[in-house]
């Protein structure tokens, strides 16, 4: 530790931060924590085996909103969602229910998120006990043990909440959200996964099984080795949404309707 930050520790001083420093990752410290079982190895050789979870912040002009995200690491299909004004636990948990809505065969399902307390609450654990689900959490402070996760929350910003800002109300940012969650499970084309969208990854699972010459527990083909990002996101092919501002709305319009050919774009995680 450099002397000057010793310093300023032992005095009780820090630095004058510009802007408002938001946090959505508290550490529930009190709560008792479920294990690390992926270990940052994200794959999964066939859909419900592996969901992360995490969620962030969007800033509007009436407060930060919050959204929650649930990816299935198999196709890389985002299975729940919910976008909130409160970091309640509520927010996760109606993200969860909605994966759960959806995804009816969940056998052997590991959930992994990182430690904040939305994710280690009562209500929380008990609801992914109740599903059969077994419940995993990486370190404190580190993004590498829900990279995945992450790297979805990543395209969110990059492809949909910084380039369409600023935003107004929560209604702007939960609409905007619906209809990129819409085009990024159907019609987002994923290098990982063999450039195509997951939901069309998932629609071959069928198939895929039959002609994995592999063991049960080898990822299926085209599936990465180890789910982590290859190199940086491309910035320079991001496919930006329009910024349409009608009048009497200010409306973000869905990223597909600008795609070309069709609205497919191939980019790496």
């Amino acid at each position: 530790m450099p002397p000057s930050a010793w310093l300023t520790r032992q005095m009780g001083l820090r630095g004058v931060v510009r802007g408002r420093k938001t946090w959505t990752t508290i550490p529930g410290d009190l709560v008792e924590r479920p294990r690390d079982l992926v270990q940052r190895q994200f794959q999964a050789a066939a859909p419900n085996r592996l969901w992360v979870a995490d969620l962030t912040y969007v800033a509007t002009w009436r407060g930060f909103v919050y959204v929650a995200f649930v990816t299935d690491v198999f196709s890389r299909r985002i299975v729940g969602w919910r976008v909130s004004s409160s970091l309640r636990s509520d927010l996760a948990l109606d993200a969860l229910e909605q994966a759960l809505h959806d995804r009816k065969d969940r056998e052997s399902l590991v959930h992994h998120s990182d430690r904040g307390v939305q994710y280690l609450s009562i209500r929380y654990t008990e609801r992914l006990a109740e599903a059969g689900i077994e419940a995993s959490v990486g370190s404190i402070g580190d993004s590498y043990d829900n990279a995945l996760a992450e790297t979805i929350i990543g395209l969110y910003k990059a492809e949909l909440i910084r380039p369409s800002g600023p935003w107004r109300t929560i209604e702007e940012v939960e609409f905007a959200t619906l209809e990129w969650v819409a085009w990024f499970n159907n019609r987002r084309l994923l290098s990982s996964i063999g450039d195509i969208p997951p939901a069309e990854f998932e629609a071959m699972y069928p198939s895929l099984r039959r002609s994995r010459s592999g063991s049960e527990g080898q990822p299926a083909r085209g599936c990465p080795a180890n789910g982590r990002i290859a190199e940086p996101f491309p910035s320079g092919d991001l496919l930006r949404p329009a910024r349409v501002t009608p009048l009497g709305g200010t409306h973000s319009q869905p990223s597909h309707r600008s795609a070309p050919r069709g609205g497919r774009m191939t980019v790496r995680e």
